[in-house]
This record gives structure tokens, C-alpha cells and sequence, in this order.
């Protein structure tokens, strides 16, 4: 039974085991969420009998879900053994993979990461990528000591939408040949994984912000990922909002009235070809900066002070404002967070995005930089990884979960 599918068990028929089922993964989320705890503890916590909760854990631990980290010795009575889930119990694995750099993560159960890979994306093809890949996740896991086949689950984050009816990646476009038909299907025969999904980087941004980072507890928060390329990722009351085809967030198509920037627009979009990296370095190049000139060069011209830089800065903080005025006017986020390559550089950019704000719309929202940074995705990515992964261990070492489902 798959994570989505365990609400189902719910219009099933009552059983023993199904209620055997329900009170084990009661007491697991409980230890997941609340942390560490007795016996007594967790019958006051969640309801259930002390008898209850004494089976369902010696159930759990039998099964390698729970294990004794300790004891707690009270004032009055006796000395209470306490109980976690045990992390060990699987493993999970993300992947981040954009146009500069491949990092790549594999973490326990509980979501602590015991090895990462970083490396720059120098790969000239789609297949030349997924073998960088799959040599990262390699070191990855062996640095970590984890065996392949105890990845539970595997998410991968990419610029681009990928669509499930024909196995492709859509709109990855600084990702050359990135959508090419059955490449996924490659990589994930490279890696070695049983079970791996794709997703929308902004989007695992997103989620990796709301769990970890600046979205932490928002009704309604949005992440504009800019770097090499532009998008949007949102999270409604803790579940991503994907749109009805997965194209949720691809502002960069939206048009941009902004002289040449529209330039190429048939390739990436009109406003991701004003926003991005790219689009800092030309408007200097236009204005007469010289040499090997970076975004990130740019911007630390603007702070020492260079007038041609700091006015580049200021014309991408509009720009970038008019990204998050739209996102507001459609969506009323409460929080927009801004990430990504550009995001680094948020002591400058955030003021100017404000002042623009200021000027063009009455909407007032609130505007923060990642607290995340460049961790965001493959942040992301563990944690939607983590949540598939948790009730698929469950389900595979419970009897009683199998004899429900």
C-alpha cells in the first residue's frame, strides 16, 4: 500500500488487523512527530490502552520500526524504557540536477543526511548526465555505506515538467536534450533504484523550504526559484499545488515587456529570458562591463560600489518584482520566498524588489530571502522522498498492514 492509498483503509471493512495496523502506525507518527517517548507516555499521548500500546510496540520493534534509545527513571515509580522510530529501517535518496551543479543526498528515515555529493555539471548531453548522475549517487551511497537496495525511494528534482503518460521531462530547455524519450527510464537503471519519481526543482524547493526554511508554518507560500532559469514552486497548507497538467509555477513563459529580453522567447519564455543569470550578464555586457563577467561577479561590483553594476541590480529587482506582484495578484501567498542562483545575492536584490513593489502595485506581500540556498531542491527532495518512503517501509515489514491493505 502506497502512501496516497492509506486513507483507503479507512472505507475498509473493521478487522482485527486492519485496527492492529491502525494503532502500530498511531504509535510510529507519534514517535516520528512528538519524538521520543515511554510507554506510559504514549497511551497518555494518543488514547490508547496501556496493554495497546505495549503490544503495538513490541510489534514495531519486532519488525525493526522502533527501537530503546534509553530509559527515563521518574521521581515516583518505575524506570520507563523510551522508544524512537528506528531510522535505519530504510533509506532514502534526492537528487538535484540543474545546469551548473548535480548534488546528490541519501538520508535515513529520519531525514538525517548521512552523505551528499556535489559536483559541476559539465556534461554536454542528456546521456553524458545521467552518468555523471549515477557515478554521484554511487559515491553517495558508498560514502554513507548504504546499499542500493535499501533505497526506499528516490526523488529527483530537474528544471522542466515531467509528464507520467509519456515517461518525458517538458520545457527543460537548459538541459539539452533532457526530454529525450526512455532517457529516465535509462537513468533509473543506472542508479540502480527500485522506485524513483520526478519532479519540478522550484517545486521541490518549495517543499523543502516549507519544511526546513522560510515557508516554515505559511497558509499559502510560493517559491521563486532564479538562476539559470525562473520558476515558481507552491505549497498550499503543506501539499503542493501542481496545476492540472504539472505546469504550475512555469512563469518564465509568461510574456515580459522588456525591448530585446523577449528575444529567444520560443526557446525559454519571455520573462525567463529577462529574469535569469543570463540576463544580469547581458544587461552589463549592454551597459559596458568587460571581461569574463558571472551574475555573481556582477553583483559584487554592486557592492563595492561600480554604478554600472548597482544599476543592473536595481533594473533585476524590478523585473523580478514583476514576477512577484503576478504570483500575489493570482495566488495571496502569505509568505513569497526568492531563491536560486540570484537569491544569494538577496541583500541586494530584496530591497530593490520592494521599492519596485512599492511603486507598481498596492499588494503588499511579504518578501523573504532562502534560508536554504542552494539546498533547497535536494532538501526538497528528501523530504518528498521521506514521505513516500515512511509508510512504504511499514507497510512492507507489518503483517497486520499487508492483511488490511
Amino acid at each position: 500500500m502506497r502512501h496516497e492509498d492509506r486513507s483507503a483503509m479507512d472505507e475498509l471493512p473493521w478487522n482485527r488487523q486492519r485496527l492492529r495496523s491502525n494503532n502500530e502506525w498511531l504509535l510510529l507518527e507519534q514517535l516520528r512527530t512528538a519524538g521520543p517517548s515511554s510507554r506510559a507516555q504514549l497511551a497518555r499521548d494518543t488514547g490508547l490502552s496501556k496493554p495497546t500500546v505495549s503490544s503495538a510496540l513490541a510489534a514495531l520493534r519486532q519488525h525493526g520500526l522502533v527501537r530503546e534509545v534509553g530509559t527515563l527513571a521518574p521521581e515516583r515509580g518505575r524506570t520507563a524504557v523510551v522508544y524512537e522510530p528506528d531510522p535505519t529501517a530504510g533509506y532514502v535518496l534526492g537528487l538535484d540536477i540543474g545546469r551548473a551543479f548535480l548534488r546528490t543526498a541519501v538520508a535515513d528515515l529520519s531525514g538525517k543526511v548521512l552523505s551528499r555529493t556535489d559536483v559541476p555539471n559539465r556534461a554536454r548531453t542528456a546521456t553524458a548526465l545521467a552518468r555523471t548522475a549515477a557515478e554521484a549517487v554511487h559515491e553517495t551511497l558508498g560514502a554513507a555505506a548504504v546499499s542500493v537496495t535499501d533505497v526506499v525511494h528516490t526523488v529527483l528534482g530537474s528544471p522542466g515538467v515531467f509528464d507520467p503518460q509519456d515517461g518525458r521531462m517538458h520545457y527543460a530547455v537548459n538541459l539539452p536534450g533532457w526530454g529525450r524519450a526512455g532517457l529516465l527510464d535509462e537513468l533509473r537503471d543506472a542508479l540502480g533504484v527500485a522506485d524513483l519519481a520526478v519532479h519540478n526543482d522550484a517545486n521541490l524547493a518549495a517543499l523543502g523550504e516549507y519544511a526546513h526554511g522560510g515557508g516554515r508554518g505559511s497558509r499559502l507560500f510560493v517559491y521563486v526559484l532564479i538562476g539559470t532559469g525562473l520558476g515558481v514552486g507552491i505549497v498550499s497548507r503543506g501539499e503542493l499545488f501542481a496545476g492540472a497538467h504539472g505546469a504550475a509555477g512555469e512563469v518564465g513563459f509568461l510574456p515580459a515587456a522588456f525591448g530585446d529580453a523577449a528575444a529567444g522567447a520560443s526557446r525559454r519564455g519571455a520573462l525567463e529570458e529577462a529574469v535569469t543569470a543570463d540576463a544580469v550578464v547581458r544587461a552589463a555586457r549592454e551597459r559596458g562591463m568587460t571581461g569574463r563577467l558571472t551574475a555573481k561577479r556582477v553583483f559584487d561590483a554592486a557592492r563595492a560600489g561600480d554604478p554600472i553594476a548597482a544599476e543592473v541590480v536595481r533594473q533585476e529587482g524590478e523585473r523580478i518584482a514583476l514576477v512577484v506582484a503576478a504570483v500575489t495578484a493570482v495566488l495571496d501567498p502569505d509568505v513569497i520566498v526568492v531563491g536560486g542562483g540570484l537569491g544569494r545575492s538577496a541583500d541586494l536584490l530584496l530591497d530593490q524588489v520592494r521599492a519596485a513593489l512599492g511603486r507598481t502595485t498596492p499588494l503588499r506581500p511579504t518578501v523573504r530571502p532562502s534560508e536554504l540556498g542552494d539546498d533547497a531542491v535536494l532538501l526538497g527532495a528528501i523530504a518528498t522522498a521521506l514521505r513516500t518512503a515512511r509508510p512504504q517501509v511499514f507497510d512492507r515489514r507489518t503483517p497486520s498492514a499487508q492483511g488490511a491493505g
